[in-house]
């Protein structure tokens, strides 16, 4: 199973993965299910990340957290976010128009709009986070944003004829993800114990909400799509945190 791995590791970071070939088309689909690994991989390195910086200044950390965070995912789930910014709002409502305005490369106003707002938000929870020394909050988002993704395509249709979400869809290994669905949230609150069901609870609403929104416009999910699950859960979950802090303070 290296191989699938590898394929995650290579197609969520810019970590440096060397593969003999490309990943063939089950390879992809058996990558799913190491997401929240991958999630765990990003999580540990930021958090790394922030004791180095423990001694600089909190907006200074928080600013250098989050350049670190894109550097390491390549802002992949960021173009994913403004993607389907443009097409919901371009779309009008009407299905294809959507779809149409999501393929498109360039990057519209709502897109640059929704990047802002959530590295903003993201900026100041990381400030808040820094402060508090709330480093299992950063954990959880990159973690949990990620075990998403398989429930994702467990639950949801790729909307899209080709592309890596097909090879994903068709050859995703169902009872696996199922179990990792199941198992990651469970051991991650064995681990930080149940003071943070809070982000769980967040977690599964802003999935709830966002395929709901997916459903009803495009009827199904698509790669951009997921990369904005991505966006929106860890900011959700970051924002969650702060106020769990604030409200024990």
């Amino acid at each position: 199973m290296i191989q699938p791995f590898l394929a995650a590791l290579q197609f969520l970071t810019r970590l440096p993965v060397h593969l003999s070939s490309p990943p063939g088309e089950k390879t992809l689909g058996y990558s799913l299910p190491f997401y929240p690994l991958v999630g765990l991989m990003i999580g540990a390195l930021l958090i790394a990340l922030g004791w180095l910086l423990r001694d600089a200044p909190p907006l200074v950390a928080a600013a250098l957290l989050l350049t670190g965070w894109i550097l390491l995912t390549g802002g992949l789930h960021l173009d994913g976010l403004a993607d389907s910014a443009d097409a919901w709002v371009g779309g009008m409502g009407n299905t294809e128009k959507t779809l149409a305005i999501m393929k498109d490369p360039n990057c519209g106003p709502v897109g640059v709009a929704a990047i802002m707002l959530v590295i903003l938000l993201k900026f100041v929870a990381l400030h808040s986070l820094f402060i508090a020394q709330e480093w299992i909050a950063l954990l959880c988002a990159t973690i949990l944003a990620r075990t998403l993704i398989p429930l994702l395509f467990l639950t949801t249709p790729y909307v899209r004829s080709h592309g890596l979400g097909t090879s994903l869809a068709t050859h995703q290994p169902r009872k696996l993800n199922m179990l990792v669905v199941a198992a990651t949230p469970l051991l991650l609150l064995q681990i930080t114990g149940i003071a943070y069901f809070w982000l769980l609870v967040t977690t599964i609403l802003t999935f709830l909400v966002l395929r709901f929104m997916m459903m009803q416009r495009i009827h199904g999910m698509t790669g951009d799509t997921a990369g904005a699950l991505i966006e929106m859960t860890e900011t959700s979950v970051l924002l969650a945190a702060v106020l769990r802090v604030t409200i024990d303070l």
